[in-house]
């Protein structure tokens, strides 16, 4: 601004000096990024969490639809081969390690009467890690009513999963906030399937 320095007055230098300094572009593009790269960044996690939440998702009905499809190959099965194939279909979360996934396998008799009585015949949990047994023989359940057929039977499999984004991940107290509202994201499907090989599929120590 060295020819501001022959102004006559203070109020024409600073005249001067706001035109010079109005006029000098030096430095735009760094205001500019450091504007935008903020907005950029958060579009990009977004995107990155988004497309991480819908492939889990996807992952989350594939464990259903698979677990369901290995049980009812079988003629009879035994706990521990319940058991393998809810771990397998456990494994199929990977690389999802955020929180645990929850699998329920329940064989469903459908008796032979005018009205059907629907109960459950065996069932099987895998909830964080640990099989167990869940319903217990012959507690009610119930049925869509499309598949409620005398003298029938039927294998559910209900997958579920409590979807922790990045952004909470690291959270181990209670929030509020941005993150609440994105903490365990609920991802569940439930599948029902006939046996292939046989009327129905016993489990001798279940």
């Amino acid at each position: 601004m060295s020819f501001c320095a022959g102004a006559r007055s203070m109020l024409e230098r600073w005249r001067c000096c706001a035109r010079a300094l109005v006029g000098d572009k030096r430095g735009v593009a760094a205001v500019e990024f450091a504007i935008i790269a903020p907005l950029l960044l958060s579009l990009y996690f977004v995107t990155m969490e988004v497309s991480q939440g819908i492939e889990t998702n996807k992952k989350v009905s594939r464990v259903g639809s698979m677990v369901a499809d290995l049980v009812t190959q079988q003629q009879t099965i035994v706990k521990s081969e319940i058991d393998a194939i809810m771990k397998i279909g456990e494994a199929i979360l990977q690389p999802y390690s955020r929180s645990e996934g929850k699998i329920v396998i329940t064989a469903i008799k459908i008796s032979d009467e005018a009205t059907p009585a629907v109960t459950v015949e065996w069932s099987r949990k895998l909830v964080n890690g640990v099989a167990s047994v869940d319903a217990i023989k012959p507690a009610p359940t119930t049925v869509p009513p499309a598949l409620r057929i005398r003298n029938t039977f039927l294998i559910r499999v209900e997958s579920d999963l409590a979807y922790k984004p990045v952004i909470v991940w690291a959270e181990s107290k209670p929030v509020l906030g941005l993150n609440a509202a994105f903490d365990g994201i609920s991802m569940s499907e439930t599948y029902y399937l006939r046996p292939r090989m046989s009327q129905s599929i016993p489990c001798t120590d279940c």
